[in-house]
């Protein structure tokens, strides 16, 4: 029981909820078999105009929403989805990703679906398999687990496979991945040319392809100048383990400190360079990957199209779609250093 306080304004109630429509009542309404409506709802043009108006007038009236996805299901179809599996949904890296695919189906009247396996190897299979009892026309994948081979058996089944940011483990599938290794050795020369021999490396979970790529990126254009004691200056970190910010103390605090640093990705960047604000020591500063307000702060970073790498991948699986049986492919996005300040600091005399 409920009361109200004299000179108070009661709240509208929330209607009750209606039971929805169904085939049945809008065939009920029209005066028409319910096979009538099925063939309505389904685009027959041997229906007669004057029926499939007033089938359409009745399901209008009744709010009636056809079921797609049971009907497709039903004679054994797919869906009109897409599913997008990414790893931390808290990572701006994936948004935008997501936003690339989302755009790119859109031109073809498909729809994502999007789950999250929150970075974590032993919910990949699971979330992935309750995608695929939804039967979704492809998979686009971040791929986290060690060995993606479960999927080969969708794979032969006609489901597209696409990976993104890092290819899949123990499957053929298509790719598309960034340029990784260029861009870090993009960053270490601009770093070199400016005067700098001693730069640190900082990345966590050191066991990625993509930081692995980058510090493979890293090492070669190091010795490609003659830089051979590189590996004092690497922190490379599992998880759990250091945090960027710890990492950076660490280097800094050594007796020939590095004067420069690179980070090996958003998040790191952002927490390599909280350490570094405001220090009295100046030391150069490369981020690979851009984030948000980095501009702002003057961040020098390796960037790329993250809204291209998502539509690439769309385009990937779409292609898939109508070519199951081409050779796999890897796309590679160009990746660019972006000058802002922080890494063309000079070394200190």
């Amino acid at each position: 029981m409920t009361t109200e306080h004299q000179g108070e304004i009661a709240a509208p109630s929330l209607e009750p909820l209606q039971a929805r429509a169904t085939l049945a009542d809008v065939a009920r309404l029209a005066g028409v078999s319910a096979k009538t409506v099925s063939r309505v709802m389904s685009g027959d043009d041997k229906v007669a105009a004057h029926t499939r108006e007033r089938v359409m007038g009745a399901a209008k009236r009744l709010r009636f929403r056809p079921n797609t996805l049971a009907r497709n299901l039903r004679h054994g179809g797919v869906t009109n989805t897409v599913a997008f599996v990414i790893g931390d949904i808290t990572n701006p890296f994936y948004f935008n990703v997501a936003a690339g695919i989302e755009r790119e189906l859109a031109t073809r009247g498909m729809t994502m679906l999007l789950a999250t396996t929150d970075d974590a190897p032993g919910s990949e299979a699971v979330v992935v398999d309750t995608l695929l009892a939804q039967r979704v026309r492809a998979l686009i994948i971040v791929p986290i687990a060690s060995d993606q081979s479960y999927l080969e058996g969708e794979r032969q089944l006609g489901t597209p496979v696409v990976c993104v940011d890092r290819p899949a483990h123990h499957l053929v599938a298509d790719s598309v991945v960034l340029q990784n290794r260029l861009g870090a050795a993009e960053a270490v020369r601009s770093l070199i040319a400016a005067g700098h021999r001693r730069i640190g490396f900082v990345c966590s979970p050191a066991g990625l392809y993509t930081h692995q790529e980058r510090l493979m990126g890293y090492r070669s254009a190091l010795l490609e100048a003659g830089i051979t004691d590189y590996e004092r200056y690497e922190r490379l970190e599992p998880v759990p383990g250091p945090t960027a910010e710890e990492s950076v103390r660490d280097l800094l605090a050594m007796d020939e400190p590095p004067t420069a640093i690179i980070a090996g990705n958003n998040r790191a960047s952002t927490a390599a360079y909280r350490e570094l604000y405001g220090r009295a020591q100046q030391v150069a500063f490369i981020g690979f990957d851009d984030f948000e307000l980095a501009d702002a702060l003057g961040v020098s970073v390796i960037a790329y199209d993250t809204i291209e790498l998502g539509r690439e991948a769309a385009r990937m699986a779409l292609s898939r779609l109508e070519d199951p049986n081409g050779p796999p492919r890897q796309v590679e996005i160009p990746t660019y250093l972006i000058k802002r300040g922080s890494g063309e600091i000079p070394p200190r005399s």
